[in-house]
């Protein structure tokens, strides 16, 4: 016997070394299988891992990865404590691994994470002792499993996960090597690589079936939000395998061993608990390569196959060796039975011969006890009638109580179906009623964030630091009709909502944006209210409060459940239409006019500015007189008449809507300044107004003629010589003012007392104090000066800004005029020089021969009254007022002269 067994080793030792020699395209398939039988004979693999450790894998890596593979078919294939004897060397396979790992090796990689595959296989086998390495186990054994503390199944998952990834980055990096390499399928190099996935492909069918169940019983016991990334990992596992199998499918030398099953379009629904019975488990199965003839050809010494072939005949010598075990278990049950059908024989004869010797004995008795035989069997009879009958009714009785469990139990299943059935129905209205409160959660969120927004918009209504921000009116318009228009989108997602509680994606998106667009229309009321008018801005302001007020009811309603489907904002909906119309009342007049009514405004306003200046002019001849009494002064006749035009001249004003707005616009500046004019002229002439009313005045009256010549050749021709007309009388205007401004700055220095200061009474202290003063009040009145003209700079800016596009005529960007008026001609003498446009007036202003002037002299008198002063203020603005009528008319008509 001792001898036999030495020879049995020296035989797997030959079959080890052997097999993993030095090649990457040959194997010799009678070693494998007489290692694989040797741990069935043997009952584990002491004997193959005593020599294993000999071989030197640390040298080669082409001998590494088929000990691998040699390895993970033992564990499948091999005898059941093969997992026990190869987990004490657990340690030296990580150890291999990691050491071909750290080299840069064409095979060292995928022997480093085949290594790390087998190791977790072999602690996952040994840990779950019920679950054997080739991963074949009935439902119900799973099913016992997974029905311990859910601690455990949650832990159980996380080590199949790490099984799972263990094999696919093992498949991907062989995989992407051979395409790295352009190594075919179809090569013993490509099949010597390829050999192991067919153990992964086989490993990994099961472990997706058990990872599926795993995955069900957590989400029965566990909230789903706290398996989110459970779920994504499967994910990446689902996607992961799908594409493994359908590669593995494509390649030939995978068809001709195994058949690799369909995984479904999409991972199952773990939300869904009945989605577990739509679940099918991916079952592989391997080919059917050899016929029971071939099976018997076992040993073939010396005979070298490639790697395919290989595992098919091994493949078939394990199915053999198996049918053999169990034919030799079935001969043993046979002659057991054998044995124990000779000993009821012999027992049988043994008992019909002592019947046969009681009979003799009877009938040598038979006619001594005649009447006690009768007696007897009569007796006989009856006690085994009763006896049978006894038997019968026990009979019965056990049939009645049979039918009674049967029944029972049948209840008893039927009973579980329903409960089953129940409880999965409220599972299910369990996981629906936690989507809609999660949904609502959503929602309450949504809200709040929005009341949030309209609450800061509020506050800015009577935050100090918003006064300052001002906003146009057109754009409180489009903001008001984009809020009407969410509002709409909110109502009919609230509907929507209502009749489908589980999904409320919709209305947070319109709560959101409603939010937004009703805090802005709010926000930019309030800046409007700003520069509008004081009831007007009242009105507004208060609007927007109602707005923020109905808006924080409507989304009070919609945070509680019980207010939820009475939520209406047709509250909001009138609040802002309100505010839309307050919005378009507040828009620049001319906004709203239509284009065939332009011409007939541009009439009218020129028609209104031509009465003015001739009122003007008349009020001014009235206040010349009476300052003048007895001296005659000079008649000023405005005779001016602005054409309503014809046809054509509207059609013109209507095509130009534009233009014509900034046209109205500077005819609007020309008639105020010349009223202003006027009234600051009458109360320097009843000594209550100011001298500088009158420079300004003057300045306010050249640029606004500036701006309506600017307007006027913007659509005039260039050769027209009205417009050359229009331009002298333009200049002339300006020469006007600055004689105003000469004889207004000339006037108030003549008033001004000139006496001179006496400083004989002080002393020098009295002057230095009183000195000290006068620098105080000069640095005042600097500070002062500085202030004011800050504040007349923002307030030309801000002037700038309201008027914008609308008081500006297309096309004027280019030819935009200063907005004030040339500097004064500086006077060498205090007084005023003689106006030469009223001492000799032409007949013709506007011809193409220069105005000629002729200085007067005055002689210098006493110092002149104030009715001689104002005279000769009030000749400049009658001269000012007259060429300011003619750039009028000849406006209106270069307008339309093309």
């Amino acid at each position: 016997l001792t001898r036999v067994t030495g020879t049995l080793d020296t035989n797997r030792v030959r079959c080890l070394r052997t097999f993993c020699i030095n090649a990457q395209y040959t194997v010799q398939l009678d070693g494998i299988i007489d290692i694989l039988m040797g741990t069935h004979k043997e009952g584990g693999a002491v004997t193959f891992w005593s020599h294993a450790v000999s071989l030197p894998l640390s040298s080669n890596a082409i001998l590494t990865w088929k000990f691998c593979y040699m390895v993970h078919k033992l564990l499948r294939d091999g005898h059941s404590n093969t997992l026990r004897d190869t987990y004490g060397h657990c340690p030296n396979i990580k150890q291999t691994g990691v050491l071909w790992g750290n080299l840069h090796d064409r095979y060292g990689h995928i022997v480093a994470l085949y290594s790390k595959f087998l190791c977790h296989k072999i602690e996952f086998h040994k840990k779950y002792t019920e679950i054997p390495p080739n991963l074949e186990v009935p439902d119900t054994v799973l099913d016992r499993i997974i029905s311990v503390d859910i601690n455990k199944v949650f832990e159980t998952t996380l080590e199949v996960f790490d099984y799972m990834d263990a094999a696919l980055k093992l498949e991907e990096t062989v995989f992407g090597q051979m395409d790295s390499n352009n190594v075919s399928s179809a090569t013993s190099v490509g099949q010597c690589r390829l050999a192991p996935l067919v153990f992964v492909i086989q490993d990994c069918g099961p472990l997706y079936h058990l990872l599926v169940k795993l995955l069900f019983k957590l989400h029965s016991r566990i909230p789903a939000d706290a398996l989110l990334e459970h779920r994504e990992k499967f994910r990446e596992h689902f996607n992961g395998l799908t594409v493994f199998f359908d590669r593995a499918r494509q390649i030939e030398y995978f068809k001709t061993i195994i058949q690799i099953p369909d995984l479904p379009e999409s991972p199952p629904n773990f939300l869904r608990g009945a989605a577990l019975a739509e679940h099918v488990k991916p079952v592989v199965v391997e080919n059917k390569l050899f016929e029971d003839e071939d099976l018997e050809q076992t040993d073939i010494p010396g005979m070298v196959y490639p790697m395919v072939q290989w595992h098919h005949w091994h493949v078939a010598q394990l199915c053999v060796m198996q049918l053999r075990s169990q034919v030799n278990q079935l001969e043993a049950e046979l002659e057991d039975q054998r044995t124990h059908k000779q000993i009821a024989l012999v027992e049988n004869e043994r008992l019909r011969m002592e019947m046969d010797a009681l009979r003799a004995h009877t009938a040598m008795n038979a006619s001594m006890h005649t009447t006690a035989e009768e007696a007897d069997s009569e007796c006989l009879t009856a006690a085994a009638g009763d006896h049978l009958n006894s038997v019968l009714a026990g009979l019965q009785t056990e049939k009645e109580v049979l039918l009674r469990s049967v029944r029972e139990q049948e209840a008893e299943i039927s009973k579980l179906r329903q409960d089953a059935h129940l409880h999965q129905i409220g599972r299910d209205l369990d996981l629906q009623q936690r989507l809609q409160d999660e949904q609502f959660s959503l929602l309450q969120c949504a809200v709040v964030e929005a009341e949030g927004i309209v609450l800061d918009a509020v506050a800015k209504l009577d935050d100090p630091l918003h006064v300052r921000c001002t906003s146009s009116p057109d754009y409180l318009i489009n903001r008001a009709e984009t809020t009407l228009g969410s509002i709409d989108k909110m109502q009919q997602s609230h509907t929507g909502y209502l009749r489908n509680l589980d999904d409320a994606s919709g209305l947070l998106r319109a709560v959101t944006q409603f939010s937004h667009l009703a805090a802005d229309t709010i926000v930019n009321g309030a800046a409007t209210s700003h520069s509008a008018p004081v009831d007007q801005a009242d009105r507004l302001t208060e609007n927007c409060r109602d707005c923020a007020t109905h808006c924080l009811q409507f989304l009070k309603e919609l945070k509680f459940k019980a207010t939820l489907p009475r939520a209406d904002p047709t509250a909001i909906r009138y609040v802002i239409q309100r505010i839309l119309h307050l919005g378009q009342d507040l828009r620049p007049r001319g906004l709203d006019v239509q284009k065939e009514e332009l011409g007939d405004m541009v009439d009218k306003e020129m028609a209104a500015t031509s009465s003015a200046i001739e009122e003007a002019v008349l009020r001014m001849d009235e206040i010349l007189n009476q300052a003048r009494r007895d001296t005659s002064g000079i008649k000023l006749e405005v005779n001016q008449r602005v054409s309503n035009g014809a046809a054509s001249v509207k059609e013109f004003y209507a095509k130009n809507s534009c233009w014509t707005e900034g046209l109205i616009s500077a005819a609007k500046s020309v008639g105020w300044g010349a009223t202003e004019l006027l009234n600051s002229a009458d109360k320097v002439v009843s000594n209550n107004g100011k001298f500088e009313e009158l420079i300004v005045c003057s300045h306010e009256i050249a640029a606004s003629t500036a701006q309506l010549v600017a307007a006027s050749k913007v659509k005039a021709d260039r050769n027209n010589r009205k417009l050359h007309t229009l331009q002298q009388a333009s200049r002339h205007v300006n020469d006007m003012a600055a004689v105003v401004v000469t004889s207004t700055k000339a006037g108030q220095m003549q008033f001004e007392d000139k006496d001179p200061m006496d400083f004989s009474g002080l002393s020098l202290i009295k002057l230095k104090k009183e000195e000290m003063e006068t620098q105080v009040r000069v640095l005042e009145l600097e500070s002062c000066l500085e202030k004011e003209r800050v504040h007349l700079g923002e307030l030309r800016k801000k002037h700038y800004e309201l008027r914008g596009a609308t008081d500006q005529p297309a096309g004027t960007e280019d030819e935009d005029l200063a907005n004030y008026p040339p500097p004064p001609p500086v006077l060498l003498s205090p007084e005023p020089p003689t106006n030469p446009f009223l001492a000799s007036r032409p007949s013709n202003p506007f011809s193409s021969e220069p105005v000629r002037q002729e200085a007067q002299k005055t002689a210098p008198t006493k110092k002149s009254s104030i009715f001689h002063r104002s005279g000769t203020l009030l000749k400049s603005a009658v001269g000012l007022f007259s060429a300011f009528a003619y750039v009028l008319t000849f406006t209106h008509c270069v307008c339309f002269l093309q």
